[in-house]
């Protein structure tokens, strides 16, 4: 599961997905800090997800659990 970058609090399934559709991410509901989704661990996962739809569904319904939080938006990841 994800925890807050910034205070360690462990995200509520329901808060992550809806940081999974954010474009300018999330405050922690702890303690108010933004989070932003970040691949850095489990990048290579999402990438198989295009090559297969097995894969890629496999990958949304455990999407909360292999994602990590940060406290800064990956400019690779927004186009920025």
């Amino acid at each position: 599961m994800a925890y807050c970058a910034n205070c360690g609090t462990e995200w509520k399934v329901k808060d992550i997905w809806k940081l999974g559709v954010s474009k300018d991410g999330k405050n922690c509901p702890s303690c108010d800090a933004r989070q932003y989704v970040s691949f850095n661990n489990g990048g290579f996962l999402m990438g198989l997800g295009y090559v297969s739809g097995t894969i890629g569904l496999l990958l949304i319904v455990l999407f909360p659990y292999y994602i990590r939080l940060s406290n800064q938006k990956d400019k690779e990841l927004y186009g920025e």
